[in-house]
C-alpha cells in the first residue's frame, strides 16, 4: 500500500487558503460585494428586484 504524502497534501491546503485570501483581499480593494459588510444595503437591493422582474410562472396558462 502507498504511502500518505501528508506534506503534499498540507502544501495543496496552504495554497488554497492563499488564493482565498488573495481573492478576498481583491474582492475589498475593488468594492466588491461582501455578504458580511453590507447587511444594510441587502434588504433594499432584493426590494427593488422583485417590483422589477416578471412573476415565475407556476401555474400553466390556459
Amino acid at each position: 500500500m502507498a504511502k500518505p504524502n501528508y506534506a503534499y497534501e498540507k502544501r495543496q491546503r496552504e495554497l488554497e487558503k492563499k488564493r482565498k485570501k488573495a481573492e478576498k483581499a481583491a474582492r475589498k480593494s475593488t468594492g466588491g460585494p461582501d455578504h458580511d459588510g453590507d447587511e444594510g444595503q441587502a434588504p433594499e437591493a432584493e426590494a427593488e428586484g422583485e417590483g422589477d422582474a416578471p412573476a415565475a410562472p407556476s401555474e400553466p396558462a390556459p
